[in-house]
């Protein structure tokens, strides 16, 4: 039995509270969410237009025990893209706040309504598909991520297996729950019968750290993006003493910034798990354990309980020594059935059969934790030598710019939000790579393009 069917085990236990006060047990949340699937009726397709809000996730968690399949999109998605992504999967009914949808309106709660679309196409869907996930960086792109129920159960309890999560742990949010690592944080806590705060303030704002102190908040997660806001805000300075764990994923934070958190965590007894995940896999396929965040700073880890990893070479030949960089592969129950880009897609079957070939180049050392070192496709070929885009941008990072790196074979451009820097960051990249200097470039740029998970938009960076 799945966990979201099981939830009435939790009773009274408080389930979530939002961040205006309200407080929700288990068994009254379940009580809203099947009376809000009950006004579908039956297996079908619904548009889950869903924020850090109470009505979201009991929505949500309707739709999946009663077998209804929903699409996760995020409230700030492109009307027109989200027109486009209704348009190609004809949905039955929309989940979302009201106002969002001018149709037929067949039930409400609180600031949400369920809408009929009108469109009268019986989907074909295979039996296990429990739920679609855009891919990340394109909200409203019509290819999304096909999860099963048992790469839902099976992620689930391995992230509370090596996370340790219990009754007693209060997660506030942090990330998008249409995002996998926010919505892989709210499975992991409601199975294993925690309490979830619910808020969209940005940790950037005074009303979320108030938040996190007066409920006792024992964790949070964030994207490399969230830690370098924390730097910013002087995160070892804070008094926070219910926080006893924060997690990472959602991209490769720097080494430098990586021994910089898990010191500042060990001085004031937190422990910083660094992960590594995919929503091709659902949510997680990696874990570096607490006591190693200090001594394998950059490491994402070991495989997580039941999955494996290994790393193939261009010719698809398993790497067995250390130190050697090959495409990092994870097989594991939590790998997905695969992709929709179109409504008859929703019909197939599992396309992967556990393994996932992740298009990361990683290592791994003597001891067996891996290190990813950048995407197969963020590698240019420049005057005949391979470059790693990720590598310099680190590089540029850590020195302090403020900076995204593009370009195509042969001509590497550089993206600064400091116009004042051009200049002086392609003498820095000249002088520390021995690159030539006609072979990139540096431009300004505003900001650097991000979705809402904060992973930068690479091939956004021209438009901006």
């Amino acid at each position: 039995m799945s966990f979201f069917n099981s939830l009435e085990n939790h009773g009274q236990k408080t389930a979530l509270i939002t961040d205006t006060g309200v407080e929700i047990a288990y068994q009254k949340l379940l009580e809203e969410a099947d009376r809000i699937a009950g006004f579908i009726g039956k297996r079908s397709l619904v548009f889950c237009v869903c924020s850090n809000n109470l009505e979201s996730v009991a929505g949500y968690l309707g739709f999946l025990r009663a077998r209804i399949v929903p699409v996760l999109i995020n409230p700030d998605v492109d009307r027109e893209l989200y027109s486009e992504l209704e348009h190609t999967y004809q949905p039955s009914f929309v989940w979302a706040p009201k106002q969002f949808s001018e149709k037929e309106c067949v039930y409400s709660y609180g600031a949400y309504e369920l809408t009929k679309t009108g469109y009268q196409k019986e989907h074909d869907l295979y039996p296990e598909l429990a739920l679609l996930l855009t891919t990340s960086g394109s909200t409203g792109s019509p290819k999304l991520v096909r999860q099963s129920y048992k790469n839902i159960e099976s992620n689930t309890y391995s992230i509370i297996e090596y996370l340790h999560i219990t009754r007693e742990d209060r997660a506030i949010t942090t990330l998008p729950m249409s995002y996998t690592y926010g919505l892989s944080i709210l499975h992991t806590h409601l199975a294993a019968g925690a309490t979830v705060i619910l808020t969209d303030a940005s940790l950037m704002s005074k009303s979320f750290w108030t938040l996190l102190k007066e409920q006792k908040v024992t964790t949070f997660g964030g994207v490399p993006y969230t830690y370098e806001m924390l730097k910013k805000l002087r995160f070892a300075r804070m008094d926070l003493p219910s926080l006893s764990y924060v997690t990472q994923a959602g991209g490769k934070l720097s080494k430098e910034l990586s021994l910089e958190f898990a010191m500042v965590c060990k001085e004031k007894g937190i422990k910083l798990i660094i992960m590594y995940g995919q929503s091709e896999a659902t949510a997680r396929m990696s874990y570096l354990p607490w006591e190693y965040a200090i001594s394998k700073a950059g490491s994402m880890g070991i495989a997580i309980p039941y999955g494996k990893f290994r790393l193939i070479d261009e010719t698809e030949n398993t790497i067995t020594a250390p130190h050697i960089i090959g495409e990092l592969v994870y097989e594991g129950a939590n790998v997905t059935l695969g992709y929709a880009d179109a409504v008859e897609d929703l019909a197939k079957g599992d396309e992967r059969y556990g393994v996932l070939l992740t298009g990361d180049m990683a290592e791994m050392d003597e001891d067996g934790f891996f290190y990813i070192v950048g995407r197969k496709k963020r590698f240019l070929k420049i005057y005949g030598n391979r470059v790693n885009l990720d590598e310099v941008e680190g590089l540029l990072k850590s020195k302090g710019y403020d900076c995204a790196v593009g370009g195509a074979d042969d001509h590497m451009k550089i993206f600064v939000t400091d116009e004042t820097k051009c200049e002086e960051v392609r003498h820095f990249v000249s002088e520390k790579t021995g690159l030539n200097p006609a072979a990139f470039s540096s431009a300004y740029i505003p900001a650097i393009p991000r979705n809402e998970a904060g992973k930068v938009l690479y091939t956004h960076l021209e438009e901006v």
